[in-house]
């Protein structure tokens, strides 16, 4: 099988850590980096946490890339409340033995996309800030990136404010750079997320895997039922596995071509993702896929046998 290469560029926080000991058993998957940035807690936590993910997911060979410590502009945002103080909800971690390399995120990105020669893909599942320093400092980047598949944002709703969802409103001037950059790019937000859930009898069926990696997610799955069951969501939503099963399996997801947009400056609306997929304005070009549905059992079944695998 010739593997995909890829970069995971995120914020772990509890379904970033989901979505990566997903990742590192799928056998199509090429990890070539991990990339960490603030988003989910401060960077002081998502950096080590990368490195204690990769020890419990048995792929210490992948080495971590820190990145950015706040976004482009303003005072970084944090989800503490939901990932807890160290965004692991304290869950009891092996001690990694490797440590993050010297070289920064955005260095990284670059000289792996240039050694690869336009087949890099991104996955992105915390704030865009790495992926914007990157842009900023490499014009050619573009040119060398095959594609983005992120987890941010929203067309129908928000959940950091009524209408920006938490990535996006993180670092919505990052996220527009990525968005206006011309690289291809997916886009998984909370309207497919929300439809990427797993039920009670799914978790319990994760946990009684018995490996450590299924019983940590299935604690993350219980602590989401706490923030979502209040809304009439009948499991726990996959926020970041549901963009990585988008990369590893697109066939899993429907979706629509659409132009996307993020504002900046609306005292209600910073950080809201703008889609026009049916609009009468039909802004161009449409360059976002925008994922709207997902065939839900297959979806729950196809991140169960991948944590399985352990």
């Amino acid at each position: 099988m010739n593997k995909r290469p890829v970069i995971i560029d995120c914020d772990p926080g509890i379904d970033d850590a989901v979505a990566l000991l997903a990742a590192f058993q799928a056998p199509g998957l090429d990890i070539r980096a991990i990339t960490p940035v603030a988003g989910n807690v401060p960077l002081s936590h998502t950096c080590p946490n990368a490195l204690k993910i990769l020890a419990l997911g048995g792929r210490e060979d992948i080495p971590v890339y820190p990145g950015a410590d706040r976004p482009l502009f303003g005072q970084p945002k944090e989800a503490s409340a939901v990932h807890g103080e160290d965004g692991l909800l304290g869950w009891p971690m092996p001690r990694p033995k490797a440590a993050p390399r010297p070289e920064r995120a955005w260095d990284a990105l670059h000289r792996e996309a240039l050694t690869l020669g336009g087949a890099l893909e991104i996955v992105a599942t915390g704030p865009l800030t790495n992926l914007a320093v990157a842009l900023s400092k490499y014009a050619d980047l573009p040119g060398l990136i095959k594609g983005i598949v992120l987890m941010g944002g929203g067309a129908s709703c928000g959940n950091a404010t009524p209408a920006a969802e938490f990535n996006m409103y993180a670092d919505p001037e990052a996220a527009e750079m990525v968005f206006r950059s011309g690289i291809p790019i997916t886009m998984c937000g909370l309207d497919v997320c929300y439809r990427a859930y797993m039920t009670h009898e799914e978790t319990a069926a994760l946990e009684a895997l018995g490996t450590p990696q299924a019983r940590f997610a299935a604690a993350v799955n219980r602590s989401e039922l706490q923030w979502v069951e209040a809304l009439g969501i009948p499991g726990a939503p996959q926020y970041d596995p549901c963009a990585m099963l988008c990369a590893i399996d697109p066939s899993l997801f429907t979706g629509a071509d659409c132009w996307v947009g993020v504002e900046r400056s609306g005292s209600l609306t910073r950080g809201k993702t703008v889609t026009d997929a049916f609009s009468d304005a039909k802004r161009a070009p449409r360059n976002v896929r925008l994922m709207l549905d997902v065939d839900r059992p297959r979806f729950a079944a196809a991140l169960t046998d991948l944590l399985s695998r352990y």
